[in-house]
């Protein structure tokens, strides 16, 4: 095994890439990059069985969307593939022959229904059927028969199983990063099946042998797998490994409210999503992601990043190359980290804020793409400035700067409920004099606070109605802004619509 670090995250297309999982590619990502090491991408499709298409374009998809380019994967191969565990068939089938040669396996002919009856003799009997070291010489398998009749079972074609042979009653002692020292005994660790009667490999027995095969130096993974160590690392010492991975098992990620892990049923009941990229499978409804939600992948990977681990100090707005820099174990956390949506957006609102504004410019063009000529860049800059501070989501751009482009259809109702009792159509006419008026609009605010105190207004109800007029709505950034880039000829325009809106309301209530 070579010094440099080499990891591999080893996802199953067997759905989605769920955020989760994304997590645990990021770390994987973040220490490799750290230690200028490798990140290997291999897909564990073994099983068949749960197979489901399209589920490793969208694994490729989510990671490269991310930026989280491999440096070893099916696309882009290394000396150590190949990277997908259906094509390394070869590769399983030498390496249990040398367990089995080592009395380290065995073949194992029990059927579906021998194990049915063993497991309802043991029921009756009150305990629970476990395949191992008190019974493995008194079932259906080469521990039990003779080697002739094996070969003969063999050659005639009956299915069989391989099994991994425990250890009869030793301490397995494995380690963990972040858990320190594991003690096992053996004895409570059955026989495991590692090569299955469809001629594949288990996930257990293909794991371990890639990751010898493949000079993994770190294995960082999801806590859930962390029962699975001591019968991984016992297929270490069968192998008689000289030097097994160091393991990590990350914190499970939780709901945001109740106990257990997030999962996408979450997403679907509090509205956020789960996934970085869209999924669409046959037949179902097309789930969005972050990107098509409108949030920037360097929020994803930040806000993820802090998901069970802390860099030890206050700040938490992270680009990725930060990340790698101070990423270590040292901050990684063991109890589970709680998912919470609204920070989620509030990363995104945050990493908004940096984007350079060349990126909302390509938005808001293809949006409004006749109005957006009559600016010129400085002022489109000027207009992102403005809204950047209110977006959450990227797709929340064409709403927000909206009234930049194009004229109010629809006046607020709940906004002009404030103003019921005053004379909102006079004081709108005396503004758009004032708007009219070239030497009035250089001094506009100066001048509506004059106007607003000699008819004793009230500069605020001034202002509101001159908002709900030029916006549609009392929200949005500065106004006088606002009336600067728009300019004060469209402005009377907007307040002649409001004009003719209110007139048309007084006209049906009479």
């Amino acid at each position: 095994m070579n010094n440099s670090i080499r990891v591999r995250f080893a996802p199953s297309p067997t759905g989605p890439l769920h955020i989760g999982g994304l997590r645990t590619a990021l770390f994987n990502y973040l220490f490799a990059k750290k230690n200028n090491g490798s990140f290997i991408l291999r897909i564990e499709d073994t099983d068949k069985n749960r197979y489901v298409a399209g589920s490793e374009e969208h694994i490729i998809d989510s990671l490269r969307w991310c930026g989280l380019e491999p440096d070893e994967s099916p696309f882009n191969p290394g000396r150590n593939g190949p990277y997908r565990q259906s094509e390394r068939g070869e590769m399983y089938k030498k390496a249990i022959q040398e367990l089995i040669d080592k009395k380290r396996a065995y073949y194992a002919f029990d059927t579906k229904e021998d194990l049915e009856k063993y497991r309802y003799e043991h029921e009756k009997k009150g305990r629970v059927f476990s395949y191992g070291y008190e019974n493995r010489k008194t079932l259906k398998n080469s521990l039990s028969l003779s080697e002739k009749e094996v070969s003969k079972m063999i050659v005639s074609g009956k299915p069989y199983v391989v099994r991994f042979k425990s250890p009869t009653n030793k301490t397995i002692v494995c380690k963990d990063v972040l858990r320190g020292s594991v003690s096992v005994n053996s004895n409570m660790v059955d026989d495991k099946i590692l090569y299955k009667s469809d001629g594949m490999p288990t996930y257990h027995f293909a794991n371990v042998v890639d990751d010898m095969a493949m000079e993994i130096t770190h294995v960082i993974r999801g806590e859930e797998w962390l029962p699975s160590l001591p019968l991984h690392w016992m297929i270490y010492d069968a192998f008689e490994c000289s030097k097994k991975p160091l393991f990590v098992h990350l914190p499970l990620i939780l709901k945001p409210v109740g106990k257990g892990k997030l999962s996408k049923r979450d997403g679907d009941k509090f509205g956020f999503p789960v996934f970085a990229t869209s999924w669409k499978e046959k037949n179902k409804e097309e789930i969005r992601g972050y990107k098509e939600l409108g949030y920037l992948p360097a929020s994803v990977v930040n806000f993820l990043s802090l998901l069970g681990w802390n860099p030890g100090n206050e700040k938490e707005i992270f680009s990725l190359s930060e990340l790698v820099n101070e990423f270590d174990f040292e901050g990684l956390n063991k109890s589970g980290a709680r998912f919470d949506p609204e920070k989620n957006k509030w990363f995104n609102h945050s990493h908004i804020q940096k984007t350079e504004n060349d990126v909302f410019s390509s938005v808001i063009k293809e949006k409004f793409r006749e109005a957006h000529k009559t600016y010129n860049n400085q002022q489109t800059s000027k207009i992102i400035d403005l809204v950047k501070p209110r977006l959450e989501t990227i797709n929340g751009l064409s709403k927000v700067c909206e009234f930049f482009y194009v004229n109010p259809v629809v006046f607020s109702e709940k906004s002009l409920k404030k103003f019921k009792n005053v004379n909102s159509i006079e004081i709108l006419k005396s503004i758009a004099v004032l708007l009219e008026d070239k030497e009035g609009e250089e001094n506009l605010k100066e001048n509506l606070k004059a106007l607003s105190k000699e008819k004793d207004w009230g500069f605020g109800k001034v202002l509101g109605l001159l908002r709900i007029s030029v916006v549609g709505d009392l929200s949005g950034p500065d106004l006088f802004e606002i009336i600067s880039l728009v300019g004060s000829e469209t402005c009377v325009k907007r307040i002649s619509s409001l004009i003719s809106f209110l007139e048309k309301k007084q006209k049906h209530s009479s």
